[in-house]
């Protein structure tokens, strides 16, 4: 036997100390010698392997473990290296399992114990139980392509980019959509796939979360592979450190282009729905013009002599003419389905065009008309038609609440950096209940066959496109007051409806 071996059997005191000192240490131990037999093992390693002192000791290493676990680790060989080299060996990962007890993983070292000659006189084995630390290792790992494969297939766009702005990474969706891979942007400014007009904003934005400041949903358009625009929602969370310092932002962002084809047919029927309401008064407005043409045309043909006839009657069949030929224009300029195109609009231009559309609808309502025009309100950027379609609503709903002999008050004015419109009627109001829900897609107060309940809604949705907001207040017998803000920008910036 080696000097340790019997040192530890000759001397009680020496062998109390190294039993204590072996017992005091979390890993298993075992010290070989050149025989590759234990002389020593620690009580972590019995109790881990289920063994004794008496059928450990003594005993080679390949009779402690598996031969199996020998041959695959080639755990001999490596102790007869260490003898040879004096070199410690960073043995790896194996799994042991002890009699009556569920599979271990282990991760093993050998290290020389030399002696004072510098020579190697034992080689110890050190096991350390890595079970634990293995499966949680592996749950997270699990986890980790769980969350990767949830973003990966999820129907949002989902970036992640470091607080200068540059993309860390986007899933699948930003790829379909866009056609750039995610290894091909990495590293590049997210600015460089927004339109260029969205940059200040967008700019803004990553400043405000980096102050830890609360931003809302916003709106905007990413560039393809093409050069084209896709609309975008965009939703923006800071990424936090365990100090709170944002060290990067999550932005996910939903494809608007399915929404807005839905949201342009929602509107065309709404706009037809209100032309079907209107559509009688149309009919007789177009009529007079004709029935006054087809008089002059009968006058003329009984009195082609007549010179004063005959200077007076072209006249009026051309301006008959003119009268039929701009209530067509003004029909089919409000039922086209057009894009959404803004331009600098006179609201009171609008509010008239709308009026002398309606006015056979008016007429028959018996309702007054009260006009309280600032005249001096500045144009603003907007979409005309669909304005125009805004103020038919409020002003068919109008009708409908005064019944007769009622009358409908149009004002406008400034405040601030906002152009207001106000639509009132003395009318039978809106009872309390329903304030709340006016706005609501198909509420209706009206009888079932009369009225969508889509008016309302879609110019709520139109107003707040704009940047605008409108209210209502009303009270059951006092009429409705409907109050539209519109704000006065040099440039247009369309919202998302929130």
């Amino acid at each position: 036997m080696n000097n340790i071996r019997n040192d530890i059997a000759n001397n009680g005191a020496y062998k109390k100390l190294c039993n204590g000192i072996m017992s005091s240490i979390p890993s298993s131990v075992l010290i070989v010698d050149e025989q590759l037999k234990v002389i020593l093992a620690n009580r972590n390693f019995y109790v881990k392997s289920k063994r004794s002192e008496s059928n450990t000791v003594g005993r080679s290493i390949s009779e402690i473990f598996p031969k199996v676990l020998v041959e695959y680790t080639g755990i001999t060989e490596k102790i007869k290296n260490v003898f040879k080299f004096g070199e410690p060996n960073d043995g790896g990962e194996m799994e042991y399992r002890a009699p009556g007890l569920p599979a271990r993983v282990y991760y093993y070292r050998l290290a020389p114990l030399m002696n004072s000659l510098s020579e190697v006189e034992n080689v110890i084995l050190l096991m350390d139980d890595v079970t634990e630390r293995k499966h949680l290792g592996e749950r997270v790992r699990r986890t980790e392509e769980h969350l990767a494969r949830v973003v990966e297939s999820a129907n949002d766009i989902i970036i992640s980019i470091d607080p200068e702005g540059k993309i860390i990474s986007w899933n699948g969706t930003v790829e379909r959509i866009t056609g750039h891979r995610s290894v091909d942007v990495k590293g590049q400014p997210l600015l460089n796939f927004l339109s260029e007009s969205d940059s200040d904003n967008f700019s803004s934005i990553i400043k405000g979360l980096l102050k830890k400041k609360k931003v809302s949903a916003w709106e905007s358009s990413i560039l393809n592979k093409d050069g084209e625009t896709v609309d975008v929602s965009w939703n923006f969370s800071s990424i936090k450190d365990e100090q709170g310092n944002v060290i990067g932002i999550v932005i996910i962002g939903r494809d608007l282009t399915e929404r807005k084809v839905l949201e342009a047919k929602l509107t065309q029927s709404a706009k037809m729905a209100s032309l079907g309401t209107i559509a009688g008064g149309i009919a007789h407005e177009i009529r007079n013009p004709l029935a006054i043409i087809d008089s002059c045309a009968q006058i003329l043909e009984k009195q082609v002599d007549n010179k004063k006839i005959r200077a007076l009657a072209p006249e009026k069949i051309r301006n008959a003419t003119k009268r039929a030929a701009e209530i067509v224009n003004n029909l089919l300029k409000f039922a086209r389905q057009s894009e959404f195109t803004i331009e600098s609009v006179d609201i009171h231009q609008i509010i008239d065009a709308t009026l002398e559309l309606m006015e056979n609808q008016l007429s028959i309502q018996h309702a007054k008309i009260n006009k309280n025009y600032d005249f001096n309100l500045p144009e603003i950027y907007a979409n005309r038609n669909q304005l125009q379609q805004v103020f038919m609503n409020l002003i068919l709903n109008a009708c409908n609440a005064i019944r007769e002999k009622g009358t409908i008050g149009i004002q406008t004015y400034c405040s601030e950096n906002f152009i207001n419109i106000v639509f009132e009627d003395n009318g039978i109001g809106i009872p309390g209940k329903y304030l709340s829900r006016i706005f609501d897609p198909f509420f209706t107060t009206q009888p079932v066959g009369r009225g969508t309940g889509l008016g309302l809604s879609i110019s709520y949705g139109i107003i707040e496109q704009h940047g605008g907001s409108i209210d209502v207040e009303s009270e059951s017998g006092k009429g409705a007051r409907f109050i539209i803000k519109l704000p006065i920008r040099n440039k247009f910036i369309r919202r998302e409806n929130l």
